[in-house]
C-alpha cells in the first residue's frame, strides 16, 4: 500500500466497526466499575430475595406496603446524605434495596396466594373450559397435561379456579397402579392448543416432605401451578369433549409434533430397547421434553456427571447465542450500507439474543432457560451500552436480575451449579482477555484446564447439594460437552429439515451412552456422603473455588482442610441402647427406617407408583445417601406393592442389605435375592436395642409359599430400647390383632405404626387398648382414595389418648426412643409460604 492512499483508508469507516468516537469511548469505558452505589444495590436485591424466601408465612398487605415505605425513606436518606462517607451511603443504599425487593417479592407471593384452589373444591367434580397450554406427557397408563382454565362450574354454578393447573388423564388399569378411580380410557388424546371440555377432580399441589428431600411444592409454585387433578370419564360422567383446535400455542404445537416426530421415525427403525432410550435423548435435545428420557439413562447421565448435556440447559442456549452472534455478524459485513446505520458487532449481539429467545422458548421456557436468557441480555446490555465493568460486577449484576424475576431460584441447586461455574470461569480466563491468536493446541489446553477448574470448584457443591459427586465426571465431560453440543445436537435439529439424520444423531447418542456406561460401570464412579450442614457446605466450597483459583500454590492448598468437614462428616446417631424411628413420607405405602447406634433397618420399601418409578428410587434411596446410611436388613410386612414396591431400587444401592419378609408370590423381586421368612419368636440385638418378630404365627407362615391373605401374613415388629419402644404392625387387621391379644403377646409400645394405614378393618379397641401408644404414626397419601385413616380409627385412637400423627400433615416423622414424648415432623421444621397446609 502506498503511503499517499493510507491515510483514505484508514480514515474510512471500516463495514462492521462502531460509529465514530466508539473506540475512544470503550477506551475510557474499559474495565470501569459502575457508580458507587449500583453494588451495594445490587447486593440488596439479591439480600430482600434471600430474606423473603425465607419466611414461614406470608404477612399481609399492609406490612408489605409498611417496608415498601421504609424502603423509600431509606433511599431518600442517602440522596440526601450521598456526599458524607462512602460506606454509610452504601450501607442506606443497601438497606434501602433489601427493603423495597423484600416488599416486591413478599406482594408478588400474596397476589399469586390468592389464586389458590378453594379448600372445599377438593375432590369435588367440576366442570371445567380449558386450553391445553403444556406439552402433553405421554405415560405407560394415560397422559399428563397442563392446561389453562377459561372458567369452571360445579353443579352450574360458576367456581373461582386458579388459572393453570395439572391434569393426567388415566386408562383404567384396576388398582395396581392406585390410580384415581373413575378414570377410563379414552381414543382422543388433548394436543397442545385445544380447547376443551372436561370433567375433572382437583386438589391442590402436594408433595412429598423428607430430609433432604425434592420440594415439589416449590417446583408448583415456581412453574405458577396451584391445583392438579385428573380427568373424569366414567359412566356416570359427561365424555371429555374437544370443543376446538385453533392454533393458540403454535410454538407449543410445533414442539409436540416435532417430538412426536422424532420418536416415531426412530421407532420405526428400532432394533431393541437401546434405540428407543436413544430416540428419547434426541427427542430432548431438540425439545427440551426431559421426560422422553428412560429412567435407566438418567442413572447413568448422573452418575457419571453429564446430566446438565442431554437437556435443554444454559450451556445449549449459550453456545447457540455465541454461534448466531458470530454467523449474523459475519453475513452484516457483506452489507456495508447496514454497516453504517447499525455496526455489525451490535447486530451480531441482538439476533444471537434474539434468536436464543426463540431456541428457549422452543424448548418450552423452562426457569434455567428464562435464567440463562436472562444473563445473556444482561450482558449484551453492558456491551452495547459501552460499559466493561469488572467481571466481578458482571457477575453479580447477571445475578440480581435473575433473582430479582424469579426469587426462588435462589432455592434451586441449578442457579447455584450455573452461577459458581460461570463466576469460575470469569476468574481464571476474564473474556477481555482471550486471545483469538489462539493456536488450536493453546485453546485445547485452555479448554482442558477451564474443565478441570469448573470440575473441582463444583465438587463441593455438588456434595452440598446432592451428596454425590461423580469421580469420572471430569472425562465423562471431557468427552461429553463437546460430543453433544458440537456434534449430536446440531445434527439433531438438521433433522427437522432432513429426518434421516435424526438416525444419526440416534447413533452418536448410542456411541456416547456406550462410552458413559464404561465410567459408570466402575465401582469407584461415584462418590456418596453424608448430606452436612451448611457451614460445612459453605466452606468447602470457599475451599474448592481456592483450589481452582489462579493462586499462590500456598494459597491454593489452604482449600484443602476447609473441604475436610463435608468429606468426613456423618450424620448423628442414636446412642448406645436407644434407636430412632422415621417414617418416610412416601404417600399411600409403608417405609420406616429404624436406626441404632451402628445398624440400621428398612421396615417396607413403600409404594410403586407407575411403571417406572416406585417410592425406593423417588424418596428412599435418596434418603438413605442424604444419611450416609448402610442397611443391614430390609423387613418387607408382605407382598402388597405398597410396601414392596421401592424394594428392588432399594436392594440394588444397599447390596449388603438382608432381605426379609411375608414374600410369597412376589416372584419378581424374589427371583433376584436371596430371602428368609419372618416368623414370630425371631429375636436379635444390636447396640442394646432388642427386635421380636411377633407376627405371623408359624401356622400362618406356612401359607406364605402359597401367596395367600397377604394382609395376614404381615410382618408384626416390636423394637425396645433402654426407654422407649415401638411396634411395627404392618396391614395386619383385626382378626389378627385378635389373635396377638389371646395369646398375651407382649405389644405395649411408646409408637404404633398403626395398622393398614388408619383402614377401619384393624385397628381394634382391645389391640389399642393393649398397645397404650403415646403416638400413632399413620403413613397415608393425602386425600387417599381409600379413606385412610378412617374416622372410627381417629377415634379410638384418641380415646386410647394417643397423638395422631399422619404422613400429609407431619411429612416424614422421626422420633427416639430417649426422648419418648417427642416426635419431629418434617413440615414443621423450617416451615415456608409455599408449602401445603392440609386443612
Amino acid at each position: 500500500m502506498s503511503t499517499d492512499t493510507a491515510p483514505h483508508v484508514l480514515a474510512e469507516p471500516v463495514a462492521g466497526s462502531p460509529p465514530a468516537g466508539a473506540h475512544a469511548r470503550s477506551r475510557r469505558n474499559a474495565l470501569r466499575a459502575p457508580a458507587g452505589w449500583w453494588v451495594p444495590a445490587l447486593w440488596g436485591v439479591v439480600a430482600g430475595s434471600a430474606l423473603q424466601i425465607q419466611q414461614p408465612a406470608l404477612w399481609n398487605f399492609m406490612a408489605y406496603g409498611a417496608c415498601a415505605l421504609g424502603a423509600l425513606v431509606v433511599g431518600l436518606v442517602a440522596v440526601v446524605l450521598r456526599r458524607n462517607p462512602a460506606c454509610l451511603t452504601s450501607a442506606l443504599v443497601l438497606g434501602a434495596a433489601t427493603l423495597a425487593v423484600f416488599a416486591i417479592c413478599g406482594l408478588r407471593s400474596l397476589h399469586f396466594s390468592r389464586t389458590a384452589l378453594d379448600p372445599a373444591l377438593e375432590g369435588q367434580d367440576i366442570v371445567i373450559v380449558a386450553v391445553v397450554s403444556g406439552l402433553p406427557q405421554p405415560m405407560e397408563v394415560g397422559v399428563r397435561f397442563r392446561v389453562r382454565v377459561l372458567g369452571g362450574e360445579r353443579e352450574g354454578a360458576p367456581v373461582q379456579l386458579p388459572e393453570t393447573i395439572d391434569l393426567g388423564w388415566y386408562r383404567d388399569t384396576g388398582d395396581d397402579l392406585d390410580q384415581p378411580g373413575g378414570a377410563v380410557a379414552s381414543s382422543t388424546t388433548p394436543h397442545a392448543g385445544e380447547r376443551w371440555r372436561m370433567t375433572v377432580r382437583l386438589k391442590a399441589p402436594h408433595g412429598a416432605r423428607n430430609p433432604h428431600g425434592f420440594d415439589y411444592e416449590l417446583f408448583q409454585w415456581e412453574q405458577g401451578v396451584q391445583a392438579v387433578g385428573y380427568v373424569r370419564a366414567g359412566p356416570q360422567d359427561a365424555p371429555p369433549e374437544r370443543l376446538d383446535a385453533v392454533m393458540r400455542y403454535p410454538l407449543l404445537l410445533l414442539r409436540e409434533r416435532v417430538r412426536d416426530a422424532i420418536l416415531a421415525e426412530l421407532a420405526a427403525i428400532s432394533e431393541g430397547p437401546a434405540d428407543l432410550r436413544a430416540a428419547g435423548v434426541v427427542a430432548a435435545l431438540v425439545t427440551g421434553d426431559q421426560r422422553a428420557i428412560d429412567r435407566s439413562d438418567w442413572n447413568v447421565f448422573r452418575a457419571t456427571g453429564v446430566s446438565h448435556l442431554v437437556s435443554i440447559s444454559g450451556l445449549h442456549i449459550t453456545l447457540f447465542a455465541w454461534l448466531a452472534t458470530q454467523g449474523l455478524g459475519a453475513l452484516w459485513r457483506r452489507a456495508p450500507r447496514l454497516c453504517l446505520v447499525i455496526p455489525a458487532q451490535w447486530a451480531g449481539l441482538l439476533g444471537g439474543l434474539v434468536l436464543a429467545a426463540l431456541y428457549a422458548l422452543f424448548s418450552g421456557w423452562g426457569v434455567p432457560a428464562q435464567r440463562t436468557v436472562l444473563m445473556l441480555a444482561v450482558v449484551v446490555g453492558l456491551r452495547l451500552a459501552g460499559r466493561r465493568w469488572p467481571w466481578p460486577h458482571v457477575w453479580l449484576l447477571a445475578c440480581a436480575a435473575v433473582v430479582l424475576q424469579d426469587p426462588w431460584a435462589l432455592l434451586q441447586a441449578g442457579f447455584w451449579l450455573s452461577f459458581v461455574a460461570v463466576g469460575v470461569l470469569f476468574a481464571i480466563n476474564p473474556i477481555a482477555g482471550n486471545d483469538s491468536r489462539e493456536s488450536a493446541g493453546a485453546r485445547f489446553c485452555s479448554m482442558f484446564r477451564e474443565q478441570w477448574s469448573v470440575t473441582v470448584a463444583l465438587a463441593p457443591l455438588t456434595l452440598l447439594l446432592f451428596g454425590q459427586v461423580s469421580l469420572v465426571g471430569f472425562l465423562a465431560n471431557l468427552v461429553a460437552i463437546p460430543w453433544v453440543t458440537l456434534v449430536v445436537t446440531p445434527l439433531a435439529f438438521a433433522g427437522v429439515l432432513w429426518a434421516p439424520l435424526w438416525h444419526v444423531a440416534a447413533w452418536c447418542v448410542q456411541a456416547l451412552g456406550w462410552f458413559l456406561g464404561l465410567l459408570a460401570a466402575f465401582p469407584w464412579a461415584q462418590f456418596e456422603v453424608a448430606a452436612a450442614p451448611l457451614w460445612a457446605g459453605l466452606a468447602a466450597v470457599l475451599g474448592g473455588v481456592l483450589l481452582a483459583a489462579r493462586l499462590p500454590w500456598s494459597v491454593r492448598l489452604a482449600g484443602l482442610p476447609l473441604c475436610l468437614p463435608v468429606l468426613l462428616w456423618q450424620a448423628p446417631r442414636p446412642p448406645q441402647g436407644a434407636f430412632e424411628l422415621l417414617a418416610a413420607d412416601i404417600g399411600q405405602g409403608n417405609a420406616v427406617l429404624v436406626r441404632t447406634a451402628r445398624h440400621a433397618l428398612l421396615y417396607d420399601a413403600g409404594p410403586r407408583y407407575s411403571l417406572s418409578s416406585d417410592a425406593g428410587e423417588r424418596v428412599l434411596v435418596p434418603l438413605l445417601r442424604s444419611l450416609g446410611e448402610r442397611l443391614d436388613r430390609v423387613m418387607l410386612s408382605h407382598r402388597d406393592s405398597d410396601h414392596t414396591g421401592g424394594a428392588a431400587a432399594v436392594l440394588a444401592q444397599q447390596p449388603q442389605a438382608t432381605l426379609t419378609g411375608s414374600l410369597g408370590g412376589e416372584t419378581e423381586l424374589l427371583a433376584e435375592r436371596a430371602w428368609t421368612p419372618c416368623v414370630a419368636g425371631q429375636t436379635w440385638r444390636w447396640d442394646g436395642v432388642q427386635f421380636e418378630v411377633l407376627h405371623p404365627v408359624p401356622s400362618l407362615a406356612q401359607e406364605v409359599s402359597r401367596g395367600d391373605k397377604p394382609n395376614a401374613q404381615s410382618c408384626v415388629l416390636r423394637v425396645q430400647g433402654a426407654r422407649g419402644s415401638a411396634l411395627l404392625a404392618g396391614d395386619i387387621e383385626q382378626p389378627q390383632e385378635q389373635a396377638m391379644v389371646k395369646r398375651g403377646t407382649r405389644l405395649a409400645a411408646d409408637v404404633l405404626l398403626v395398622p393398614h394405614h388408619g383402614s377401619k378393618t384393624s385397628s381394634s379397641a382391645a389391640f389399642l387398648s393393649a398397645v397404650q401408644p403415646k403416638i400413632a404414626l399413620v403413613q397415608a397419601a393425602y386425600r387417599s382414595r381409600f379413606g385412610h385413616p378412617a374416622p372410627q380409627v381417629l377415634q379410638r385412637l384418641r380415646a386410647q389418648g394417643a397423638r395422631v400423627v399422619d404422613s400429609p400433615h407431619c411429612g416424614a416423622a422421626t422420633w427416639r426412643s430417649d426422648a419418648p414424648e417427642q416426635i419431629r415432623c418434617e413440615r414443621e421444621v423450617a416451615r415456608r409460604y409455599w408449602q401445603h397446609q392440609p386443612p
